[in-house]
């Protein structure tokens, strides 16, 4: 017998691997029309609307109703039209109430005996509620109410506090979220189904590697996703970027690594494409409501406030904001940074505990 040993395979260094591995999911990425548009596109199309919907306008005027005709209901219209936030008709009992209930008019104004008068309107609205304060005010001083204290009004509008400011942070934290898991999850499930990871037990290469290499590319490919996204919103919108680029690049690089942890391991064990689907959107859902996307995460309930606030993506958002439009220290988003830190290593140890190849 020959003494000659059969040369085992060299192995390739980790780094080598790494970067392959990287490369082929850049390549997958950029070659998928579909993962184009939804990471790049779809956040612009989003706060173009949102932008145009939620633009700086002039007061909205409120409409009302007195009930008439009589010398009561002209005298107290003519009181309310000195308001100029408020258009004042008169109608008869059954075109105002109508009016209300189809919602052409927010308030009903009745007048009665005596130079009383009733306001008819659903205090649920906020239109309505407005609209009373207003008609009430111009009714009372039309009538000789004095003002006790003078008052004046300064209109401030300052980049930072409007609307389309607020959102904005929400749709980058929102894009990170959806891309990370989907991109990840999605990619490594399929790959599974079709068999492909079985022949990749045989490599030198580690899981370890595998998985990390998901997470590099990603956050090469949210490089451009946050340049695209947040130049489109300040040259566009005038949205502010008031804290260091490194602040916002940290947080940004914390939420790749608790989302794609996530994606991680929704995928370490799913086996089909509608299996994985179905954890991903129970794991996203709760976070695109409760996590102050488009709405400050403060209106829900106090009792709901711990949970909100342990979401990875509630800290994301909250840090984006605090860093773009206050410029806050790393004191105040330390905070956040900590909570995608755990986020990040409680699910990337557990991905790699539990992933399989098969």
């Amino acid at each position: 017998m020959s003494n000659i040993e059969t040369p085992r395979p060299r192995r390739r260094f980790p780094s080598d691997s790494l970067v392959q591995l990287s490369s082929v999911r850049f390549k997958e990425f950029i070659r998928e029309p579909e993962a184009l548009f939804w990471t790049f596109a779809f956040p612009i199309i989003l706060a173009i609307g949102l932008g145009i919907a939620f633009r700086n306008r002039p007061p909205e005027v409120v409409h009302i109703a007195v009930v008439g005709p009589s010398p009561a209901a002209s005298r107290v219209a003519a009181a309310a039209r000195a308001d100029s936030g408020l258009a004042v008709e008169e109608l008869s009992a059954d075109s105002a109430r109508v009016a209300l209930r189809t919602g052409r008019v927010a308030l009903v104004v009745l007048p009665q005996a005596d130079a009383q008068l009733q306001y008819q309107f659903d205090e649920t609205r906020p239109d309505a509620r407005n609209a009373r304060l207003l008609a009430d005010n111009a009714i009372q001083r039309g009538n000789g109410r004095a003002d006790v204290v003078t008052v004046s009004e300064s209109h401030v509008r300052e980049r930072g506090s409007r609307y389309i400011d607020f959102v904005i942070p929400g749709l980058l934290g929102m894009n990170i979220m959806g891309s990370s898991i989907w991109g990840l999850g999605y990619t490594i499930v399929d790959a599974r189904r079709k068999k492909l990871l079985k022949r990749l037990v045989a490599t030198p290469m580690s899981r370890a590697e595998y998985l990390v290499s998901y997470l590099i590319s990603r956050i090469a490919l949210l490089v451009g996703e946050v340049v695209v996204l947040l130049g489109f919103a300040a040259l566009f919108f005038g949205v502010p970027v008031r804290g260091p680029i490194l602040q916002l690049a940290v947080i940004v690089l914390a939420s790749v690594f608790a989302f794609g942890g996530l994606g991680l391991l929704i995928a370490s064990r799913a086996r089909t494409i509608e299996g994985a689907s179905g954890l991903m959107n129970v794991t996203m859902m709760p976070m695109w409501v409760l996590s102050g996307v488009f709405f400050s995460s403060e209106n829900f309930p106090r009792a709901f406030q711990p949970l909100i606030q342990a979401l990875p993506l509630t800290a994301t958002n909250d840090a984006l904001r605090a860093s773009m439009l206050r410029g806050a220290g790393w004191s105040v988003i330390g905070p956040e940074i900590a909570i995608l830190g755990a986020w990040s290593v409680a699910t990337l140890l557990l991905a790699l505990k539990w992933f399989r190849w098969r």
